[in-house]
Order: structure tokens, then C-alpha cells, then sequence
């Protein structure tokens, strides 16, 4: 028999994507890669306050939870953009 899951549940699966969602940093990135694709620099420049560890580390988490992709461009840089899951993200998070 499947669970019946509820968000209330601490054993709940739902519980790490809204606390990833949730995440000031996560909107913020979200709502900066909208526009376009960013290298790291661009991205924490573009970010007040963030250290580049919670920088990487969120970026890492994105990219693990298939919001976020990063590719080497042709001038051997790295920019990160937003995947089609990503994207269905801005909307809301620009809302807030």
C-alpha cells in the first residue's frame, strides 16, 4: 500500500522542496537567472550579502533538484541558467 503523504508529515518528501523553495537565496537566484544565463561572479555580484560558500552550496542544491543547469561556454566560463523545472518557479517567487 502507497503512503498517503501530507506536507505536515515530518516524514513527508515534500517537506525538502518547500525548504528549498522557501529559501531567500533560492528565490533571488531564481528570479536573477530569469533574464538570462550568469557565471558565478555575475550571480554574486548581483546578490547582497551572500558568501560565496551559501552561494555555492545553493547552487549545487539546485542544480541537484534539476532547477538549475550550468554549461562551459565557448570562452571557457561556466553560467548557470535555469532548466524548464526552474522556471516554472519564477512566477510565484516574483510574486513574493
Amino acid at each position: 500500500m502507497t503512503p498517503t503523504w501530507t506536507v505536515f508529515s515530518a516524514q513527508c518528501p515534500s517537506r525538502q522542496s518547500l525548504a528549498r523553495i522557501a529559501n531567500k537565496w533560492t528565490a533571488l537566484i531564481v528570479i536573477l537567472l530569469d533574464e538570462q544565463p550568469l557565471r558565478f561572479g555575475e550571480l554574486h555580484r548581483g546578490m547582497d550579502g551572500i558568501t560565496k560558500k551559501v552561494l555555492v552550496d545553493t547552487l549545487r542544491a539546485l542544480e541537484r533538484d534539476g532547477m538549475i543547469s550550468h554549461a562551459t561556454g565557448t570562452d571557457g566560463h561556466a553560467r548557470y541558467e535555469l532548466t524548464p523545472l526552474g522556471r516554472t518557479l519564477h512566477e510565484p517567487l516574483r510574486a513574493l
